[in-house]
């Protein structure tokens, strides 16, 4: 399973996924799930995949391929003038690949490979968006009413950034806040899995502000994880008692 959540704010995008891919307990291995090109002062693009792996990688390498071809090459996914459209050239791909794994499988392949993915970026001129495509190669984009979007394991971790998130907070409160997001995903389904990819992209920077991956040692998670998990048990012994007596 996957989780991967992107996250739109006032200064810029935030994104953090894990990087578990597993077939059976034990059969665990590490793959990359977040991904970037740039071209330095004109765009910064980013995604995030949750699905069938080598659906994901299939899409993947394609895109790769697409961004190291020969400048005279028409490269839709670095030369699309909007963000709309870069949407549009992923979600065709990934359609693409998913059709062509599904029909070499027959009725085998139904339902097999799919994959979804989160792209997040900007390009110059522009405001940062974020977008979420599917399996059918159609997308949202996220609005100030949904500003962001979560693949994978979502339910146990939605929660958390509904309470907590606020469009004017910094990066460092957004970061803090999926960190504790997905302390709630791990602790509550195996499939989900350290270490985490993080990434900042400040709006009008076209570059990755910071990166990092967060391993299962990481002091900063350990401290947030702890304070997190003893805050919420001060808070349940906080609220009034329940009584069985009426009246009461």
């Amino acid at each position: 399973m996957t989780y991967c959540v992107g996250m739109m704010v006032d200064k810029g995008l935030v994104l953090m996924s894990d990087t578990r891919t597993n077939s059976g307990v034990d059969n665990i291995s590490v793959f990359p799930k977040m991904f970037q090109w740039q071209v330095p002062g004109e765009r910064m693009l980013a995604v995030m995949t949750a699905g069938n792996l080598a659906t994901t990688q299939a899409v993947i390498s394609l895109l790769e391929e697409r961004s190291k071809a020969p400048d005279d090459r028409d490269n839709a996914l670095l030369q699309a003038p909007t963000m709309f459209q870069v949407a549009t050239e992923i979600g065709k791909l990934l359609r693409e690949v998913i059709d062509s794994r599904q029909a070499a499988n027959n009725a085998r392949g139904k339902g097999r490979f799919t994959a979804t993915i989160i792209l997040a970026g900007q390009i110059n001129g522009m405001e940062p968006r974020l977008f979420m495509i599917y399996p059918e190669g159609n997308f949202i984009e996220a609005t100030t009413d949904t500003p962001f979007f979560q693949i994978g394991e979502t339910k146990y971790g939605r929660p958390i950034i509904l309470r907590g998130y606020d469009r004017a907070m910094s990066f460092e409160d957004a970061v803090k806040l999926l960190m504790v997001s997905f302390d709630s995903t791990l602790k509550a389904n195996l499939s989900v899995g350290m270490p985490l990819d993080m990434m900042v992209i400040e709006k009008g920077g076209f570059e990755v502000t910071h990166q990092a991956r967060i391993n299962q040692d990481d002091p900063y998670f350990q401290s947030v994880s702890s304070k997190w998990g003893d805050a919420l048990r001060k808070a349940f012994h906080s609220l009034p008692d329940y009584s069985f007596s009426k009246g009461d």
